[in-house]
């Protein structure tokens, strides 16, 4: 499974909506989808808050925004 698809398992099993997400965020859909994509990359501040919404915690939070780093 691919750090997107990961992604998108956690905010599907969470019930939000993208929409609130990028909200919560503070920044647009279309910024939240590329940062989803790998096109452009997530901030700390950002991935602290899709943390905290998604109640992700350490290796699931770490496999999702991390992996790319660990792998290599």
């Amino acid at each position: 499974m691919t750090d997107e698809q990961k992604l998108r398992s956690a905010i599907t099993n969470s019930g939000l909506k993208l929409q609130f997400i990028a909200k919560k965020l503070g920044i647009s859909y279309q910024g939240l989808l590329k940062k989803m994509r790998n096109e452009s990359e997530f901030k700390a501040s950002e991935i602290q808050i899709l943390s905290d919404l998604l109640h992700l915690h350490g290796t699931q939070r770490d496999s999702i925004f991390f992996a790319s780093f660990v792998d290599k």
